[in-house]
């Protein structure tokens, strides 16, 4: 058995230590927030915050999860209201299909958490590893610029 945090909550799984910790998340306890985009740790669609860092939770076995704190999009709303992170995503409209923003906004949490005051550089930099293929990478750095700026 495996004991974890999900957004605040401690939970156990019995599944296979190897089994990725998306299925879990998605199959077992019914988050959906971060998405399978390849399977490979390259996309960034399955971002999850562990402890505080951004993992891709696609390849992160379950047994690493082990006494750990897991955040997924679920988890960074506020008093059942979205987070100003992403409320500034709206504002920017910064997701056209959607796919890959669960991702994007959990990078730029950890971002944030780390550095509540980046320049955009700084969030292009943070930002790098997730991809978009609808193009919206500058409606996207806006939006991450707005909720810095307390917007």
């Amino acid at each position: 058995m495996i004991r974890f945090k999900v957004n605040g909550q401690m939970v156990e799984s019995s599944a296979p230590p190897t089994e990725p910790l998306l299925q879990i998340l998605a199959n077992d306890l019914g988050l959906n927030g971060q998405k399978y985009g390849c399977g490979k740790a390259q996309c960034g669609a399955c971002t999850v915050l562990i402890n505080g860092d951004p993992q891709r939770s696609c390849v992160f076995p379950l047994s690493a999860a082990s006494g750990r704190s897991v955040v997924t999009l679920q988890g960074l709303s506020e008093a059942g209201a979205p987070s100003r992170l992403q409320q500034a995503f709206v504002q920017e409209q910064a997701a056209q299909c959607g796919y890959c923003t669960s991702g994007m906004i959990m990078q730029a949490q950890a971002l944030l958490d780390r550095n509540p005051r980046p320049t955009e550089s700084e969030v292009r930099i943070a930002l790098d590893g997730n991809l978009c293929r609808c193009g919206a990478h500058n409606r996207i750095v806006r939006a991450v610029m707005r909720a810095a700026q307390g917007a």
